[in-house]
């Protein structure tokens, strides 16, 4: 099993906390970003990691990994900065974005998991964005879930609160069939965007589609994604207001509530 971490975002709404450092670095809790996940899955016996970097690519330095660059971070996308390590999607690949954190029990759901292709989706959403958005629908994109726990919707805009059935936190894994279908499915949206036709996102280049673009294109050619619940037990770190609203729960002891920082 090996992990590909996607680091090559700015994190341009986290300013003024990204001007000097990539977001993946900024701390919560004593740690970055970064080294939250790399100590977990140190504690976990796993060792084959890769991390893609992109914006201050220079200031990412960790022992014993292999790193990847997008060197267009700032005119791409997620999945354009997977693919900068697609060598490394192999039999059982655990892809990871750089900007969560999430508990032991969470990883070990996914990696527990047997199908070709799975996601984490946090089925407690609503108290979280809640604390985090004035507005959380605004936020919010779709994801159902059908009766055999596949998702059948993902990342579309919402026209009705009955759409959302849980959020994808970033964590998927890929093995078995699953890696050479998602390899061969890019390859294949990628030839088409070659004609000037982006059937993952007619709105975006390519190069530029979101990585529940792709994940949508997957299901509507027919791949099954299965959904893997969890309740909270994980962060995203999107914004500064994200940072300062984490911080003051940690000082006031009622950041456990979505994330545990004791292991």
């Amino acid at each position: 099993m090996n992990v590909i971490i996607l680091a090559a975002g700015q994190g341009s709404r986290l300013k003024p906390l990204t001007n000097q450092k990539p977001k993946c670095l900024v701390e919560l809790f004593g740690k970055s970003l970064l080294k939250w996940q790399l100590d977990l899955y140190q504690k976990l016996q796993i060792n084959d990691i890769s991390i893609v970097t992109g914006y201050l690519k220079e200031k990412i330095f960790f022992p014993n990994i292999k790193f990847f660059e997008n060197n267009y971070y700032d005119t791409t996308n997620m999945v354009e900065t997977l693919f900068c390590a697609r060598e490394k999607i192999n039999n059982s690949t655990i892809i990871s974005y750089g900007d969560i954190i999430y508990e032991e029990s969470v990883i070990k759901k996914l990696i527990e998991n047997t199908d070709d292709i799975s996601l984490i989706v946090d089925k407690n959403w609503k108290d979280y964005w809640s604390m985090r958005f004035e507005n959380p629908i605004s936020d919010l994109e779709s994801l159902l879930i059908d009766s055999e726990n596949n998702i059948s919707s993902i990342g579309q805009k919402i026209k009705d609160i009955n759409e959302i059935q849980g959020q994808y936190i970033g964590l998927m894994k890929f093995q078995n069939n699953g890696s050479e279908s998602l390899k061969s499915f890019y390859d294949k949206c990628k030839s088409f965007a070659k004609n000037g036709k982006n059937h993952l996102n007619s709105n975006l280049s390519f190069e530029n589609s979101y990585m529940t673009d792709l994940l949508q294109g997957m299901i509507d050619d027919g791949y099954k994604i299965r959904a893997i619940p969890v309740s909270n037990g994980w962060l995203e770190l999107d914004s500064y207001d994200d940072y300062i609203k984490y911080n003051t729960m940690y000082e006031n002891k009622t950041i456990s509530r979505f994330f545990n920082p004791i292991t």
